[in-house]
């Protein structure tokens, strides 16, 4: 038996082309199930991100994990391999949250975390009973998930493969965040020495963490980093702003090796924060907070949303100057995007504003519905000009010039991320051609 298991890309009209290998992540997710799976099923990783897609490689059974903006693709896929007599299994956030429109196009669904029934799916299908929907009763404790098997990572020229889960679930509510609809309310913690024997497994020492954030349970943090200290190893991980509010809490970061974190710093306005629901998140604290990060030698990628109904024409302007005097070595600027199931798209739909439920769209890089304070072209021409002039050549000259003298450990590893989000910018359609039809081509 033949097991494909398979990251779709975006649809190549509406994505920008991502080039780079500081862009290149393994879906630990797949190597998870590829470890649930039994020894005596061939198992292929295939992330197209990387590499083509045989659909003539012979599977038996696919499984594919899409998310909103790569589902349209996805849902190609699944045809394809469908016409060639393969069975095609659906999972991930999108599925999860539109079970049954993903059905349209694959023979079963996973309907939340796979890993509790992952088995179940094998065993239906070896007996030729496939169910339409396997749904995750309970989620999975965290000391109970399995590790990936990493050697399906191999030889796909990804940046690094040494990455790792140490929590699930998040108890903020974001009115834009679809996180906690999979993964739940509530930190799930993986036991810090599982964590640390995984991690000396690998032998690696730049390791990535993939949690939502991870320091949202900071006495688990605490205990987490100052377990790694003897492990010398450097890592990026993704936090909240409220590391800054625990001293304990930073200095123990610092020590345990954090060179960076993401942080979704999302409005530099108090109207903003309160909007997105993220009133823990003062505005006008924001840049002491990420000053006090810095000073612990630790760098920052700030993440931004436009389109706000307290935003005018003036936000792009007022963000990129934040974003340049707070010194962040990296930032990331997206449009607001009702994803499926979010109390956003539910607030949109009520009041008439979605344009477009075209997924393809939804990749936090198009305007698909109506702002309030400016038009869709606005919107869409204030993003474009905030990545352009973040990533100009000066501007990416001028923050890495900044890290001297520690050029090689921090001005070499900033210079490429930049000049990879650089080589992002070129679109490879005109987005005002594609907002002419707001429909959904697969409905």
């Amino acid at each position: 038996m033949r097991l494909d298991l398979i990251v779709p890309t975006w649809e190549e009209k509406t994505k920008r082309k991502m080039k780079g290998k500081a862009f290149r992540l393994p879906q630990l997710s797949l190597g998870i199930i590829g470890a649930l799976t039994p020894k005596d099923v061939s198992v292929y990783y295939i992330d197209e991100n990387v590499e083509e897609i045989d659909f003539d490689d012979g599977a038996d059974l696919v499984g594919i994990t899409a998310m909103t903006p790569t589902a349209p693709r996805a849902y190609k896929i699944a045809t394809e391999f469908r016409k060639r007599g393969a069975k095609v299994v659906l999972g991930g956030i999108h599925p999860s949250v539109l079970p049954d429109e993903a059905l349209r196009y694959c023979d079963s669904v996973v309907i939340g975390e796979v890993e509790t029934v992952w088995q179940e799916v094998i065993r239906d299908f070896q007996d030729n009973e496939l169910k339409p929907r396997y749904q995750a009763k309970t989620l999975l404790p965290a000391e109970n998930i399995p590790l990936p098997r990493r050697e399906l990572f191999k030889n796909k020229g990804y940046l690094i493969t040494s990455l790792f889960q140490t929590t699930r679930g998040c108890p903020y509510d974001c009115t834009f965040c679809s996180a906690n609809l999979f993964s739940g309310r509530v930190f799930r913690t993986r036991p810090v020495e599982l964590v640390v024997k995984e991690i000396e497994a690998t032998n690696a020492k730049f390791v990535g963490f993939l949690d939502d954030n991870i320091v949202g349970n900071k006495k688990y943090a605490k205990e987490l980093f100052q377990a790694l200290i003897p492990l010398k190893i450097k890592w990026l991980g993704q936090a909240s702003l409220t590391l800054a509010d625990d001293d304990e809490l930073l200095v123990l970061a610092e020590k345990s090796g954090c060179k960076g974190v993401f942080i979704g710093l999302e409005s530099v306005t108090a109207a903003g924060l309160s909007e997105v629901n993220k009133r823990y998140q003062r505005a006008d604290l924001m840049s002491e907070k990420i000053k006090k990060i810095h000073d612990h030698g630790i760098l920052i990628e700030g993440s931004f949303i436009f389109g706000l109904d307290s935003d005018d024409l003036g936000v792009f302007e007022r963000t990129l100057e934040f974003a340049k005097d707070n010194k962040l070595a990296v930032a990331s600027f997206g449009v607001l995007t009702p994803y499926p199931g979010t109390p956003l798209q539910k607030k949109l739909q009520e009041e008439n504003r979605i344009l477009s439920y075209d997924w393809r769209l939804y990749t936090c890089g198009r305007t698909v519905f109506k702002p309030k304070n400016m038009t869709v072209e606005q919107l869409q021409e204030g993003l474009d000009w905030c990545w352009y002039q973040f990533y100009s050549y000066p501007a990416i000259f001028t923050r890495v010039v900044k890290t001297f003298p520690y050029w090689l450990t921090i001005g070499v590893p900033l210079m490429i991320i930049n000049l990879s989000y650089k080589k992002m910018l070129h679109r490879t359609d005109d987005t005002n051609e594609l907002l002419k039809n707001f429909q959904f081509e697969l409905a």
